[in-house]
């Protein structure tokens, strides 16, 4: 990111880059969300699959009280990485509108002060 040689960037930050880096965490989200239906669903279905041995007691001991608030902290991971999908697609446009916005500013300022530094440049 941001190695000066492009015109599409703003601040040393490529929209570019930005946009491209979107899409990864929506298709994170996705896999996440899948996962955690697949976890529910199972082991929903299966009951306490873990077994009777040592470790699945272990497992099942430590997991079990547990269960429901680590469903909803994955739950907020998934809206946590469509969130920052949705943030990323937004400041990259936003960056394009503040380019365009400066570009302009600075376009009038060259106009209206006959090419000096600023209006009324002497």
């Amino acid at each position: 990111m941001g190695e000066g040689h492009d015109s599409g960037k703003v601040l040393n930050i490529k929209t570019a880059d930005i946009k491209s880096a979107a899409p990864v965490f929506q298709k994170q989200s996705v896999a996440l969300s899948k996962a955690l239906k697949l976890l529910i669903t199972t082991l929903d279905g299966y009951g306490e699959p873990w077994g009777d041995d040592k470790p699945g007691k272990k497992f099942g001991k430590d997991y079990s009280p547990n269960q429901k608030q680590l469903e909803r902290v994955a739950g907020i991971a998934v809206l946590g990485l469509v969130s920052i999908h949705e943030a990323l697609d937004d400041m990259a446009d936003g960056h394009v509108d503040n380019d365009e916005v400066i570009a302009g500013i600075f376009t009038k300022e060259k106009h209206q002060g006959g090419g000096g530094h600023g209006k009324g440049a002497e």
